[in-house]
């Protein structure tokens, strides 16, 4: 688990440790700050941080802070500008995202103090959701993070449901059972469904094994054509996954008449994007055949205690007919049929944010730069490559036996600056 947001360090510094003699060079360090500010954008969904979210309403996702100053009760979440506009030098808990939350800053919860940025707030949100992580704890042993008593701080994976993160060792997963990772070590999993909410997810069993990851699936992804029913895109299903569902056989043979007639049944009868999951269980979806074959509303809950793992695209695959929509609302669920509401989708949409801002700067930069006239330019120019040929001495007459320190830097700078002085 990545709890803490990363921002870029300063120049001075950042070269040498007091108490680490490790050098980098330019170059890696420069490596170093675009990862970070890549993984900043990632966590904060392309947002700018200038303006509170509260007038959005219940965002689909974004990242929410948590102010242990103002509500140590941990009862209450904030977004990234109120954060940094309204909590400044507060006690935070950076909680990465969330689904379906409001900005809740300077409400009811928070007493006298009122938000800076966005004060005409209800009193409280009543949909928004809160667990432990409010308050800083972390997995069902309901440890911080980092854990100030652990010898060593291991990664943490959370749940799409519930939303809370948890420690490998407390996932409820046997000896026998093979974290799905490859042989580099990196996850072979879309998405995590943790030992409590499996139980809700018990549906998820009855699918064919592919839509769940494992390590002998190394690259598995669920693929669903247009126009194909998720069983007849999958292998059969083993008889442990096929438990209580004793109507499979007959709902393939249903699927394939119906494919044979070119219904597209992963569309979900007239359901489109634009209308909220719980409206999409039009009279058009009784006639689409359930994938599943099962009545899960009604269904015994297939339950082995067990976390699960899903293969990429699984979300494609969940059966979208009248039943399962029906059952999907039930438990609060339909989210899961919105690709939105995914960590990938949040995260190519943030790199997405990312590449325009860039563009913008660039285009603002060279915009500004062709306004100039030509002794402008030339200043410009000649003082690029003085910088350039300032950094080059700079590292060529150093000292490669010892590190860079921040005093070098200073000096190198202020050596800059004299110079500049000269010539003017």
């Amino acid at each position: 688990m990545n709890s803490e947001i990363p921002k870029a360090e300063e120049m001075d510094g950042s070269f040498e440790d007091e108490d680490d003699s490790t050098a980098v060079t330019i170059g890696e360090y420069l490596d170093e700050v675009e990862e970070r500010e890549l993984a900043a954008d990632l966590v904060l969904g392309g947002d700018d941080g200038k303006e509170c979210t509260y007038s959005k309403g219940y965002m689909k996702r974004q990242a929410i802070f948590s102010c242990l100053t103002c509500t140590p009760d941990g009862n209450a979440g904030v977004c990234t500008a109120c954060s940094l506009s309204c909590h400044d030098g507060h006690q935070i808990v950076e909680l990465w995202t969330k689904r379906n939350f409001r900005c809740d800053c300077g409400n009811s919860k928070f007493g006298e103090f009122y938000c800076k940025l966005f004060a005409g707030k209800d009193p409280e949100n009543v949909e928004n959701s809160y667990n432990h992580n409010f308050k800083g704890l972390y997995c069902t042993c309901s440890r911080p993070y980092p854990d100030p008593e652990a010898v060593e701080q291991g990664e943490m994976i959370q749940c799409c449901l519930c939303e809370d993160w948890f420690h490998e060792e407390h996932l409820g997963l046997e000896f026998s059972d093979e974290f799905p990772r490859d042989d580099e070590g990196e996850p072979l999993y879309e998405d995590f469904i943790c030992k409590a909410c499996s139980e809700v997810c018990f549906f998820l069993k009855l699918y064919p094994e592919v839509i769940r990851a494992s390590r002998k699936q190394p690259d598995a992804t669920v693929e669903v054509s247009k126009g194909k029913g998720v069983l007849e895109a999958m292998p059969p299903m083993s008889e442990a996954s096929s438990h209580n569902s004793p109507k499979i056989d007959d709902a393939k043979a249903t699927i394939s008449e119906s494919i044979s007639g070119g219904k597209d049944l992963l569309q979900g009868g007239n359901c489109d994007n634009s209308k909220d999951l719980s409206q999409c269980t039009s009279s058009t979806n009784m006639h689409v055949p359930c994938l599943l074959g099962v009545h899960i509303v009604s269904a015994s809950p297939v339950l082995d205690g067990k976390p699960i793992f899903l293969s990429k695209n699984w979300r494609d695959a969940l059966c979208k007919c009248n039943n399962c929509f029906e059952f999907y609302n039930q438990k609060r669920i339909a989210f899961l049929l919105d690709k939105e509401d995914s960590i990938v989708e949040y995260e190519k949409m943030a790199k997405q944010k990312r590449e325009e801002k860039l563009q913008e700067v660039e285009g603002a930069e060279a915009n500004f730069f062709n306004k100039l006239g030509h002794v402008e330019k030339v200043e410009i120019l000649n003082g690029i490559e003085e910088m350039k040929d300032g950094l080059r001495n700079f590292l060529e007459s150093a000292d490669s036996s010892k590190p860079i320190t921040e005093a070098d830097v200073h000096q190198f700078f202020e050596e800059i600056k004299k110079k500049r002085r000269r010539i003017q």
